[in-house]
């Protein structure tokens, strides 16, 4: 609807946030029409219409087979939209069209702003399975009427009050039709239900909604009075009412179509079991977390340990068994960095950058000269499939830069790189450690030379992470070390 209207209209940015406000509440009164709902606005010029949005109805058969959303059409082919804009009015005259063999009433609805029309609503009723209406449908109709009125004269939507469509109530899902008073008038099946699950055990036509939530609603004190308010219409608003084994999502809407409230609806759904998947998910997600958070500490348990023996190995002079032990507290050191982070996440998923900064400080620490690092680009949010044996692998190689590329009072500079991007289609990670030490030495082969760091590296990245894995020179001095992975899970 953007590109639509800033390539073909004159409205502003005002106007357009206005439009997008209106379709984000306009299946209510789609659904409450059984109607196809078109947002048609004019052109720069004035000499044409321009789609900008379409609605169809999940409470009737649809009458366009086709997207409408595009389409140009020039001022008088339909005369309806000419009227209702030059107007100012909601137009309903004329005989109803036929579209593929199938009677189509069209209405036709401006779309009222501070005093101008900015666009049309075409309303389309597939008028095939017109039948004698029951109770339900005349008071979905009127209240349809009442939304039209209400957009005709620029007091709908409301706002600052924007609804999210993918949470809130829907006309299906419970309807209550209330008088200027707040007393029912009518309640669709869906919604007594609700409140017979509430504990409610009369009907609710005559009832005084408000009072009657609220005497449902465990005690809250002054929280009662505003309860009471809302379940009444008195104001656009959303609330949740729990009873002893139901939880109610209530949203009310006043009903204002000559400028003076006539009553409200009020839709309402059970989200009972919705809620209680919700706590289930917090639970488990806490659980989780609470895993991972022991796992660093344990990890971290581990790491002292090996350091106190270490250090005992140390005094007795065996510096290489101490330099073996200091690696593998390292390496336990880089997975208990990944878990702490997941500890604080409510999904498997990290952001690496955090990891690797933390990382690279680390390493940095055991560096025999001033050796300075910095990461460039970004590793981004990566599944923790990937980051635990990442964080392994980047460790390693820091630490195998700084141990044989430098020597003691040397200077030098580390530095990450990380570039997310598709190649040939597929999602990939492609990261780069670079030192300026002494280089590779003469006939090196990745292959079959290297420690058994170099060996924990080939093994994680072509093993468990399926990327590939090569050291070369950096020109004169230093040496270059390419990761190029796949990131698993991610959608192009």
């Amino acid at each position: 609807m953007n590109d639509l209207v800033r390539q073909h209209t004159a409205l502003g940015e005002a106007d357009l946030d206005w439009l997008h406000l209106l379709v984000s509440e306009w299946q209510l009164l789609s659904d409450l029409s059984f109607a196809d709902l078109v947002l048609w606005v004019p052109t720069r010029d004035g000499t044409r219409y321009v789609s900008v949005a379409q609605m169809r109805p999940n409470t009737g058969p649809t009458s366009y087979q086709d997207d409408m959303v595009g389409h140009l059409v020039p001022r008088g082919r339909r005369p309806l939209l000419d009227s209702a804009l030059d107007e100012g009015r909601i137009v309903r005259e004329g005989d109803p069209e036929w579209r593929e063999e199938v009677p189509v009433r069209v209405e036709s609805i401006p779309v009222w702003r501070e005093g101008r029309v900015l666009g049309v609503i075409a309303r389309n009723t597939n008028l095939l399975t017109v039948r004698t209406p029951s109770r339900l449908e005349l008071t979905y109709l009127q209240s349809a009427s009442d939304l039209a009125q209400m957009i005709a004269a620029g007091a709908f939507p409301f706002p600052g009050q924007q609804g999210d469509m993918d949470v809130s109530p829907r006309v299906g899902d419970g309807l209550i039709r209330l008088d200027a008073e707040g007393h029912v008038q009518y309640a669709s099946p869906n919604a007594l239900s609700a409140y017979h699950r509430l504990g409610l055990a009369a009907d609710l036509v005559g009832l005084h909604l408000g009072q009657t939530t609220a005497d449902l609603a465990p005690a809250r004190g002054a929280v009662d009075e505003s309860l009471v308010k809302l379940a009444s219409g008195w104001a656009p608003r959303e609330a949740e009412i729990e009873g002893d084994a139901c939880v109610v999502q209530l949203r009310a809407i006043p009903l204002k179509p000559k400028g003076t409230r006539i009553g409200s609806l009020v839709l309402l759904r059970d989200v009972t079991e919705v809620r209680r998947r919700e706590r289930e998910l917090i639970t488990k997600d806490a659980t989780i977390r609470e895993i991972h958070h022991r796992v660093k500490n344990n990890l971290q348990t581990v790491a002292a340990l090996l350091r106190l023996q270490a250090r005992r190995i140390g005094a007795s002079g065996d510096n290489r068994a101490r330099e073996a032990l200091e690696e593998a507290v390292r390496r336990v050191g880089s997975i208990a960095i990944v878990h702490e982070t997941l500890s604080q996440n409510l999904d498997e998923r990290v952001d690496f950058d955090e990891i690797a900064d933390r990382v690279l400080a680390m390493v940095a620490e055991i560096a025999p000269g001033k050796v300075t690092g910095r990461r460039t680009g970004r590793f981004g949010i990566l599944p923790a499939e990937v980051a635990t044996p990442l964080s392994m692998v980047l460790t390693e190689v820091l630490q195998n830069a700084l141990e044989h590329g430098y020597g003691p009072g040397e200077h030098g500079a580390l530095e990450v790189g990380a570039v997310r991007g598709p190649d040939g289609g597929e999602p990939r990670l492609l990261v780069t450690v670079q030192d300026d030490g002494r280089g590779l030495p003469e006939g090196f082969d990745v292959r079959t030379s290297g420690n058994l760091g170099l060996q924990i590296v080939r093994t994680l990245v072509e093993g468990e992470l399926g990327g590939t894995f090569d050291m070369v020179p950096a020109g004169e001095r230093g040496t270059r070390v390419l990761f190029d992975l796949p990131v698993p899970g991610e959608k192009r």
